[in-house]
């Protein structure tokens, strides 16, 4: 499956993505913001996750989530990786799902694009009503992108969440964003 924007493309990950993937994760100040990818991140850890993404991609299967790389269309580089998980589509929600760029790629607007392709495809595609979502408190790049969007600050749950990078337990901030208040990049 692939989704396209003006500079990305999100596909599903492929055995050529192992380099990409443990250079871009393969870096604390990428995965202290991520709850559960380990740190430091190996080939191994590389080549199970997209052993365990193409899984999830099994034709005749209806997918509850879906797992992207997100490619730079011009270095064809996988640059980040981006998620929409735990989809009930009974109720018409997501409830969560995640993003993290190479910091390399830092700065240029590239998760927004990402991020706001990842609503599209939710809401237009899918159908859902609502996404529910959330970023550890003190990363203000996602803050800042889902609010961008539309998303509203909903609680905050202290001593929420271990991230296994850097072994800290940390407040989580939850979020949510309903299609009729999605606003498009």
């Amino acid at each position: 499956m692939e989704l396209e924007t003006k500079r990305l493309i999100l596909r599903d990950w492929k055995d050529k993505d192992v380099i990409d993937l443990v250079e871009g994760l393969n870096d604390l100040e990428v995965t202290k913001w991520m709850a559960v990818i380990p740190y430091p991140y190996t080939r191994k850890d590389a080549e199970e996750w997209i052993k365990h993404c193409k899984e999830t991609t099994k034709k005749g299967k209806k997918r509850d989530s879906y797992e992207f790389a997100i490619e730079l269309k011009t270095e064809r580089k996988a640059i980040g990786g981006i998620s929409l998980i735990e989809i009930d589509y009974d109720k018409g929600i997501s409830g969560s799902g995640g993003i993290w760029l190479n910091a390399k790629y830092y700065g240029h607007g590239y998760g927004t694009e990402a991020w706001n392709e990842r609503a599209r495809f939710a809401f237009e595609d899918l159908g859902l009503k609502k996404l529910e979502n959330g970023f550890f408190e003190g990363n203000d790049a996602s803050k800042k992108m889902q609010l961008k969007l539309g998303y509203r600050l909903l609680g905050l749950e202290t001593g929420g969440k271990l991230c296994v990078a850097d072994g800290e337990i940390k407040d989580h901030r939850l979020t949510v964003l309903y299609r009729k208040e999605w606003k498009r990049d």
